[in-house]
């Protein structure tokens, strides 16, 4: 029994080098986090990566959500499959500058459910970080499951250098309390917290072109100032995003959109914060 806790131990060992490895080719870790379901942050995450990469750099999309791996439908490569090359995973080009990674490449189909405990989706994000050839990176983004359970902190514990979160909300006030509490799961893991993004913020009538605040409005700065951290940006509601999403085409791609504009002033304030460091 000695023995198997302790081949278990050297094990385990070996995989956290593997990982720090993989990781070290890598310039730029970010996870993308929301305290609670239902506020886009899957979208987001996506279209982050997305405009990243058309920025000229090399980004990495890895979807850590094992139960609702929606990042291969976003991005319109559900019917991929991961190739290998010696002991590694390949992961799937989107484009040339963005590549992705997903349990849901690996299911039978799409609606297959992954029904696994706490260990078994630990190893599988291991894997992810350390078995997928990633190769050299300006960016991995990191898109986690909602809340602060075993996802995230799998993550941060086998990273360890993160260079930040996002946090992703609405206006609305439940969805701002959920928010803090990610923050505050960042801060208790020494992750630093790169800002928070506050999505569906307003939606502008295509008819008689009045703004209506749908779930409030400036909640999410009001929260960042009141937790002393950097409010990243608004993203509007717009229609057109959930035909993208559902077509499999990242938003950031329309011309003359205000989401557009938006994810632009986003990505220059994340990579002005992260790359000064």
């Amino acid at each position: 029994m000695a023995e198997e806790r302790e081949e278990g131990r050297r094990s385990m060992a070996e995989q956290e080098r593997a990982v720090q490895a993989m990781m070290e080719k890598v310039k730029h870790k970010v996870m993308v986090m929301s305290g609670k379901g239902g506020v886009g942050k899957t979208t987001v995450a996506a279209n982050l990566a997305f405009a990243l990469g058309m920025q000229g750099l090399d980004v990495g999309l890895m979807d850590a959500d094992i139960h609702g791996p929606d990042i291969p439908k976003i991005l319109g490569i559900e019917d991929k499959r991961p190739g290998a090359s010696g002991n590694k995973i390949l992961p799937i080009f989107v484009t040339p500058r963005l590549k992705a990674m997903s349990i849901g490449f690996l299911l039978p189909d799409r609606d297959s459910a992954v029904i696994w405990r706490g260990p078994m989706k630990m190893n599988a994000i291991r894997q992810f970080l350390s078995d997928v050839d990633w190769g050299e990176l300006d960016y991995l983004v990191i898109d986690l499951p909602p809340g602060t359970g075993d996802e995230p902190l799998s993550v941060a514990q086998l990273i360890k250098n993160v260079d930040g979160a996002i946090i992703v909300t609405t206006p609305q006030d439940l969805a701002l309390l959920d928010s803090r509490k990610a923050v505050n799961f960042s801060r208790v893991l020494k992750v630093p917290v790169i800002g928070i993004i506050e999505n569906m913020s307003g939606f502008v009538c295509p008819y008689c072109g009045k703004e209506i605040n749908i779930f409030k409005y400036g909640g999410g700065e009001r929260s960042a100032r009141e937790l002393g951290v950097t409010f990243l940006g608004r993203v509007p509601i717009d229609p057109g995003m959930v035909i993208a999403a559902d077509n499999g085409t990242p938003f950031v791609l329309q011309k003359d959109s205000k989401v557009r504009e938006a994810f632009e002033h986003i990505v220059e304030k994340v990579r002005e914060i992260v790359e000064k460091k």
